[in-house]
Parts: C-alpha cells; sequence; structure tokens
C-alpha cells in the first residue's frame, strides 16, 4: 500500500487544497507536486507571489501557510500501478473530519482533479459548511486545458474561497 504524507496546515489555514494522492515522483521526493512537470506550484507563485517558486520545499510550503492555504490529499493509502489516478485501487480516506474539528478555521476545499473530489465525495460528501470546488487538475497527465486556462479557474477559486475571509 501507498501512503499519503501529513496534512500541511496551521490554526490560520482557511483554505485546503486537496489532491487524490501524491504521484510516484513526489513519494520518492517525500514532497508535495513534486514531478517537474506538475504546473501547482508555479500556479500558486503566479497567483499569491507573482514571481517563480523558492527551490526550497521549505519555503513553498511556509509560503502556502502565510497565504491561510494547507495542503492534504483525499487519500491516505492506496494501491496504484504509476501515478494515474485512474489506477488506484483499495482507497482509503484521509480522517478529514478529525482534521476539520482541530482546525475549525478551514472553510474553503479546493480540489485538484475530479479524482480528488469523487474520493472525498464517496467518503464523506461535500460539507454543507465547507466551500467545496472542483479545479482542473495540475497534475501533467492533465493536458486538456492550458496553462493559462488553469490558472484563471484556480484563480476565481482563491478569489471565491477569500471571500469573507477575516484578516
Amino acid at each position: 500500500m501507498l501512503k499519503s504524507f501529513a496534512p500541511v496546515v496551521n490554526k490560520d489555514t482557511c483554505i485546503l487544497v486537496i489532491g487524490s494522492m501524491p504521484g510516484a515522483a513526489s513519494l520518492r521526493a517525500r514532497q508535495y507536486y513534486a514531478h517537474p512537470r506538475n504546473q501547482f506550484w508555479r500556479l500558486m507563485f503566479d497567483l499569491l507571489e507573482q514571481n517563480c517558486p523558492p527551490a526550497s520545499y521549505t519555503d513553498k510550503l511556509h509560503t502556502l501557510l502565510l497565504h491561510r492555504i494547507g495542503l492534504w490529499d483525499a487519500l491516505a493509502y492506496c494501491e496504484r500501478t504509476g501515478s494515474l489516478d485512474g489506477n488506484i485501487t483499495r482507497p482509503v480516506p484521509n480522517d478529514f473530519p478529525a482534521l476539520f474539528a482541530r482546525f475549525p478555521a478551514i472553510r474553503a476545499l479546493l480540489f485538484n482533479g475530479q479524482a480528488a473530489a469523487a474520493h472525498f465525495k464517496r467518503a464523506f460528501g461535500f460539507p454543507a459548511d465547507k466551500r467545496c470546488m472542483l479545479l482542473p487538475s495540475t497534475s501533467p497527465a492533465h493536458a486538456a486545458r492550458s496553462y493559462e486556462q488553469k490558472k484563471q479557474y484556480w484563480q476565481a477559486a482563491l478569489l471565491a474561497a477569500r471571500q469573507g475571509e477575516t484578516p
């Protein structure tokens, strides 16, 4: 069984980006979105910082948390050949109810692709007290939209998620 990572959150996290399960490159590196062609970090830094992501993974995570954005995956464990979400079998969800109880400021869930949303919804449904948004996957396997199109969706979602946010 493959094992996902711990959540990246703190008491100020309001927005949680939810992936499905780290791909092979991420699991090897022990870092979220480590595949060099995954557009997640480029997107986040284009939208949040208007610059290139730092080389340090720790600095990337720190910047997300400064912007009150956290990361976690829908699945804690699964079996999968390769990195494609379509190859996931025996999925075991992460304990989102416990996470939400521990970090009550989380009020917006941004699903990084359809598989993340489907696994989450199958396990928990979509919580009525959270704004849930399905976004185009940043994975290199999702080439149906250009980077600029994905950026527009993610920008709109971040703006919507921040509506009503307290400083």
